[in-house]
């Protein structure tokens, strides 16, 4: 038995494409949603990570600008141009790219972002939205894990949901979505006893513990959807052999680069999962997808254009 993989990047591009014709359609109302991504320093990772979101943004018809302030800033002059950004009325979302440098006052700074522009979900306000069921943004990757199951027309409600990590970021805004949507929800973290047995009773398994390879077949039900939002670089051979050993094309990949990717859960699962999410090509590009469309939820909801759910 192989598992069906579960295409994130086709996902990804459906939502896209609903996200640019939602923007098309209130520009014909004289509004065009904007992003503004705040990139402290040179981050090389973090840089990669704005440009894309800028050029997915210029794709589905978003305004959006890019402020870098330098990696000397203070947690003074980050509050002022978020203080700014939340003033002007043109500017519907606004992303503080992490990690900040270790001067910034990082909580603080993130509170300050006007909740109705916290295209991130992070925002304390927002977090409580989610947890009473209220209309706010949520957090992106999380959103997209949801929208992955539905859209694979994956059942959730009166389903067992296992999620291994309790991140503000990931783990826990995912464990309330599965809730709200009627799962039975356990989240698991390092204090756990006996983590494979607990996750072996998972008819949806999300794994975000940051650990290359962690889940091993051991921790799966034969049949279980395994979404995997992990992302770790693989640069040490030995490593490469533990996860890939005889998969050709991914060996190719790893000698032109020096590295691949894995997840959080070990490639052998799919001979187990009835579903699967691949890395990459699976949650990764759902996050952005999602930026975008909670930037256009941010405009609406800003003007009243949008009905909440």
């Amino acid at each position: 038995m192989s598992a069906r993989i579960l295409d994130g990047t086709k996902i990804a591009s459906e939502i896209r494409a609903e996200v640019a014709a939602q923007a098309k359609e209130l520009a014909l109302s004289g509004v065009r949603p904007g992003l503004a991504v705040v990139l402290v320093g040179h981050n090389p990772a973090s840089e990669v990570y704005v440009r894309g979101k800028v050029k997915s943004s210029q794709e589905v018809g978003l305004y959006s600008e890019q402020h870098t302030p330098p990696e000397s800033a203070t947690t003074e002059e980050l509050l002022a141009l978020i203080a700014d950004l939340n003033r002007r009325d043109e500017i519907d979302g606004i992303l503080v790219q992490l990690p900040l440098p270790p001067q910034v006052d990082s909580k603080k700074v993130l509170v300050a972002v006007d909740p109705a522009k916290d295209v991130d979900g992070f925002h304390p306000m927002n977090v409580g939205y989610l947890s009473t069921q209220r209309p706010g943004l949520v957090p992106c990757t999380p959103a997209g894990v949801m929208e992955i199951l539905k859209r694979s027309g994956i059942p959730v409600a009166g389903q067992e949901a296992v999620v291994v990590g309790r991140s503000d970021i990931v783990g826990k805004p995912v464990a309330m979505l599965l809730l709200n949507q009627n799962a039975t929800v356990t989240v698991c973290h390092s204090k756990t006893r006996d983590l494979p047995e607990v996750c072996r009773r998972a008819d949806i398994l999300v794994a975000a513990i940051g650990r290359a390879g962690m889940v091993t077949r051991d921790y799966v039900k034969p049949g279980a959807t395994v979404i995997d939002v992990g992302i770790n670089k693989i640069t040490d051979r030995t490593e490469f052999d533990r996860f890939f050993a005889g998969n050709k094309k991914r060996e190719e990949t790893f000698l032109a680069k020096g590295s691949t990717l894995v997840g959080d859960v070990h490639p052998e699962v799919a001979g187990i999962a009835g579903a699967i999410t691949p890395v990459p090509g699976g949650v990764g590009p759902l996050t952005i997808a999602m930026l975008m469309a909670n930037t256009v939820k941010a405009a609406m909801l800003r003007r009243g254009v949008l009905v909440p759910q």
